[in-house]
């Protein structure tokens, strides 16, 4: 009887693609970063094409405190995906109201309008990504609500 060494051999690892040299790889840390107070809460776009050089989508962390929020916007040519790190928030989107707790994940489609409010008594942390990218910067956010009603859930 023949012994199979198909199981026991390790074929020789091989490179199956390697990273552009115009590519780096970036590491960032939040603090590093300002925080953007005008929609409200505090957001903090951590990696970007602005600073990683990113070519697909942008990510970062949102704070809100409680009874704070994000003035309401959407994003015609990007999904947004949200992470809940910390707390419990609401998010209004289409103005149907989305509970989301610690540990919730949310797809929002691209055209969806959305805030989202801490209407909780701790601090939410809430991790986003958009993607892919608008065709220009400008076009990539459209506010619905005004400056002045933002901040305060």
């Amino acid at each position: 009887m023949a012994v199979s060494t198909a199981l026991t051999e390790s074929p020789e690892p091989t490179a199956v693609h390697s990273r552009p040299d115009d590519r780096p790889i970036v590491l960032v840390q939040s603090s590093e970063i300002s925080p953007d107070r005008r929609r409200g809460g505090e957001i903090r776009t951590l990696l970007s094409p602005r600073n990683a050089g990113s070519v697909s989508g942008f990510s970062g962390v949102l704070l809100l405190q409680p009874g704070e929020r994000v003035a309401e916007h959407y994003h015609p040519y990007s999904e947004e995906f949200l992470y809940v790190a910390d707390g419990d928030a609401t998010a209004d989107l289409d103005g149907e109201p989305w509970e989301l707790a610690t540990g919730a994940a949310l797809l929002i489609p691209p055209g969806t309008r959305h805030r989202v409010r801490n209407t909780g008594a701790v601090q939410v942390r809430i991790v986003f990504h958009l993607g892919p990218l608008a065709p220009q910067p400008a076009l990539g956010h459209v506010d619905t609500e005004g400056q002045d009603q933002a901040g305060q859930a």
